[in-house]
């Protein structure tokens, strides 16, 4: 494999990149909303936020592509591959950031909530000051690994025509015939993406656990 065709892989990790760091973003907006719709006290709104996560939850992340790339298609709002799956990628990631995050607001101690009603806090300073500080330092560790699930899973959208890593090394897999030395060194990029992550995360549980002894 020469020259050129590694630097096409490197343009297809770049475009790997762009899109996990676009999904993750918008998953942060989009799960910090379902994460306080779930834990609202409101049922309905809480209903529907525990339906919205059941759906993104138990169905494949392909399938949830194919019905944005080509759903809104059909509906007529007609987009460029890139921007389907990041809405796809950003539907799901909030999914799974939303459940995170409710279950990180949900394990700070109710007497935090107590004490600060006590003090007359109403519900938008409560979260703000007192209960989202304290979740977020709680999901660091889950939030980071799921960034290495969102990484890893970009490699779908080549399924709808997007230019990824791994639909870079398809395209010069077939056109050099050496599937084994592409993979190899595709595979490898995604090792060098992700296993700092996941040291990262393995070292904020670790931290977060000594702490809180």
């Amino acid at each position: 494999m020469g020259a050129p065709q590694f630097i096409f892989l490197l343009w297809g990790l770049g475009w790997t990149l762009g899109l996990s760091v676009m999904a993750f973003a918008l998953g942060i907006f989009s799960g910090l909303a379902v994460a306080l719709a779930r834990t609202s006290e409101w049922r309905p709104l809480a209903r529907l936020a525990a339906g919205y996560i059941a759906v993104f939850q138990g169905t494949p992340l392909l399938m949830q592509l194919f019905v944005v790339y080509y759903g809104l298609a059909l509906a007529g709002l007609a987009l460029e591959a890139w921007q389907a799956v990041a809405i796809g990628f950003a539907l799901y990631a909030s999914a799974f950031l939303g459940e995170i995050w409710r279950g990180s607001i949900e394990a700070v101690p109710r007497g935090q909530t107590d004490a600060a009603r006590a003090l007359g806090l109403h519900y938008f300073p409560l979260m703000k000051d007192v209960i989202l500080p304290q979740a977020l330092r709680i999901s660091l560790p889950a939030t980071v690994g799921f960034l290495v699930q969102l990484l890893k899973g970009t490699s779908l959208a080549a399924i709808v025509g997007f230019t990824e890593l791994t639909r870079a090394g398809s395209i010069i897999a077939n056109q050099i015939f050496e599937p084994l030395l592409v993979f190899g060194i595709v595979g490898g990029l995604y090792f060098a993406m992700c296993w700092p992550l996941s040291l990262f995360s393995g070292r904020l549980e670790r931290r977060l656990a000594v702490s809180s002894r």
